[in-house]
């Protein structure tokens, strides 16, 4: 592995690409599903929402849809359980049940503690763990001009290396604010994806690894198939508004 003197908080750039190969080869095929981010190879997949907020304290998705009498369920799209297009752009919120919507593009903070405590019980090489993230970030600390890439479908990744620890990093100038977009271990025994695009995290790994974390009270996670679509208008129950709607 040929790495270069940059780090942050941890992690270190590396410009042998070479040990996300498995990962760009285990998510390649048709549609935007589960399997388009995490690689299909994995026992179970689990879904994390990051929470919304009302003013400085958390509010999770199930909270959101019962208020909105929608249904909660692993499938579940902001759009759906809010009922509007609107609520997509910062600009809108519902009083007194949320003001502040989920965080898209990165798993925020105490999330990312959360997971990778519980992660971390899985692996064998928590001290050696994998970090791409995508170099179209605007606010990115981390240097792409003339860094070989990763071949991720429409997300070309540059790749970082470091202890578990450094999930919780920020890889952009402050004050912005944004993780990983993938990490793993090592011994590959679990996978974590968060698109630019959405506002929930998905993890591959294990059943029992799985489970831990979808019964984790400090964590909102639900157990999703593989195929499960990740489109804004992908959710099976609650109807998808028009873009029209506000």
């Amino acid at each position: 592995m040929e790495g270069t003197p940059f780090t942050i908080g941890g992690p270190e750039l590396v410009t042998d690409v070479s040990p996300a190969g498995w990962v760009v080869d285990g998510t390649r095929g048709p549609g935007y599903t589960v399997g388009s981010l995490v690689p299909r190879s994995f026992a179970a997949y689990a879904r994390v929402f990051h929470p919304a907020y009302l003013d400085e304290a958390e509010v999770r998705w199930t909270t959101v849809a019962h208020g909105n009498g929608r249904l909660p369920h692993p499938s579940m799209e902001w759009i759906s359980i809010t009922g509007s297009w609107q609520y997509l752009q910062g600009s809108s919120d519902q009083p007194g049940l949320w003001n502040n919507q989920p965080t898209q593009g990165s798993l925020p903070v105490p999330q990312t503690a959360r997971l990778s405590g519980l992660l971390a019980r899985h692996t064998t090489t928590a001290n050696r763990c994998w970090f791409a993230v995508w170099r179209g970030f605007g606010a990115l600390a981390v240097p792409t001009a003339g860094i070989p890439t990763i071949a991720m479908t429409h997300r070309p990744m540059v790749l970082l290396t470091g202890p578990l620890t450094a999930a919780t990093a920020s890889l952009e100038h402050p004050p912005w604010d944004r993780r990983a977009s993938l990490w793993w271990p090592e011994d590959r025994a679990w996978c974590v994806a968060t698109d630019v695009d959405l506002m929930t995290t998905y993890v591959g790994g294990s059943r029992a690894c799985i489970n831990v974390l979808t019964a984790d009270d400090q964590l909102e996670a639900m157990p999703v198939p593989v195929d499960q679509r990740i489109t804004w208008d992908s959710d099976s129950i609650n109807p998808t508004p028009p873009r029209t709607a506000h």
